[in-house]
């Protein structure tokens, strides 16, 4: 395959991955039009490359739905109640499919084609058009505190809320199914891989999103990896990944690079005779409890106040997982920062206690960025160890 437009969407992924990860570690923020113009700059190179080597505007097609049912999803998430709502995205989102599924092979192969996928487009359009509805129909919400919204969203347990919460995890299984029935049909032929594996890839990664396992910045930016770069740009030095997918070989070289930072954070607490179980001393460190408000991370014990006297015990790994998922019961020193009115026991009891630990709080874009150039320059770190190690370096 010709690779060239690819270094182009790679330099402007790079750059943007640079700006977003100054803007995490400066605000813990980065606002969703940080990836517009990477994400213009990777479509457009990844149509090219996909014509240059295809010339399949099915499977161009089928690349733009994927990327435009992941854009509609983040517009649904956002949209503010009471606000215009934006029918013709949804049409552009369900008339991508047609296109790609169906119209475009009857044109290329002159018959129809196989009806397996028509099931599969009325469950894609009857969920994104009943999410909409509801969207629409949604009614401005009254203001609530930050411990108010997450008990009211502990209540919301219905079927409807369920479904409408958590919709695109059926979404993302259509758009697979209907991408490796495309491959297997010869619609769209083997480069039609990186679009099923995107597709699997990037819900992975949106689920997580949501279900607050994954920074959503970190998220997107390896959705748009993904999607601006599937596969690598250049010949790495060392291994790329076998099926050739940049993105999940940015992932693990991401993941390996991370492991460097806990190392790091447990020589520092033991050179500054910080004390605490040996696991906690990978992942966190104390700070003054007057100063925690200025600190970046989430506390990672529990405090009692009984007869004056300040008891405190560690958050267990599960327990903190629990926390984390149902967003209850887990203090982030952000919003120690910007909601202290809520706090106010809590900021008591931290000044009493005298040091706090906190967890570490490295923005995890900034090893994915690394992870990037590595992939990029070298290749898949695991996959090169792996290979090795079993004799096929």
């Amino acid at each position: 395959m010709t690779y060239s437009p690819l270094i182009i969407s790679t330099v402007a992924v790079f750059i943007t991955l640079l700006y977003a990860s100054y803007l995490d570690v400066k605000e813990r923020r980065v606002p969703f039009r940080t990836w517009y113009p990477m994400l213009v700059v990777g479509m457009i190179a990844t149509i090219v490359l996909f014509y240059q080597n295809t010339e399949n505007i099915s499977l161009i097609c089928g690349y733009l739905a994927l990327v435009a049912s992941f854009l509609y999803a983040d517009y649904l998430d956002n949209h503010e109640p009471g606000t215009p709502f934006r029918l013709q995205y949804l049409a552009i989102v369900l008339a991508l499919p047609i296109l790609s599924w169906f119209l475009l092979p009857i044109l290329t192969t002159g018959h129809m084609p196989e009806t397996q996928l028509i099931p599969w487009y009325i469950m894609f359009a009857g969920l994104l058009g009943y999410v909409s509805y509801r969207e629409y129909k949604r009614e401005p919400e009254r203001r609530l505190t930050a411990k108010q919204a997450r008990k009211e969203a502990q209540r919301e347990s219905n079927v409807e809320e369920v479904l409408t919460r958590w919709y695109f995890v059926l979404v993302v299984v259509i758009l697979a199914i209907a991408s490796f029935y495309m491959i297997g049909s010869g619609n769209w032929g083997i480069p039609g891989i990186y679009i099923a594996l995107a597709a699997v890839f990037c819900g992975v990664f949106y689920i997580f999103g949501q279900m607050r396992l994954f920074g959503g910045a970190d998220a997107w930016a390896l959705i748009f990896i993904a999607f601006c770069i599937p596969t690598f740009p250049i010949t790495p030095l060392f291994k790329a990944s076998p099926i050739g997918f940049l993105a999940f070989s940015v992932l693990i070289n991401a993941l390996i690079l991370n492991l460097v930072a806990p190392l790091g954070i447990f020589i520092i607490n033991v050179v500054k005779k910080n004390r605490a179980p040996l696991q906690y001393m990978f992942f966190g460190f104390p700070v003054k409890g007057e100063k925690i408000q200025e600190a970046w991370g989430f506390v990672m014990e529990d405090f009692t106040e009984k007869e004056g006297k300040i008891e405190r015990k560690f958050i267990g790994f599960w327990d903190s997982l629990r926390r984390m998922r149902s967003d209850e019961g887990r203090v982030y020193t952000k919003d120690l920062r910007e909601h202290p009115e809520e706090f106010e026991k809590e900021l008591g009891t931290y000044k009493k206690a005298g040091n706090v630990w906190i967890s570490y709080a490295v923005p995890f874009i900034l090893p994915i960025t690394a992870g990037l150039i590595t992939a990029i320059l070298f290749g898949d770190i695991l996959f090169t160890i792996m290979s090795f190690v079993t004799g096929g370096a």
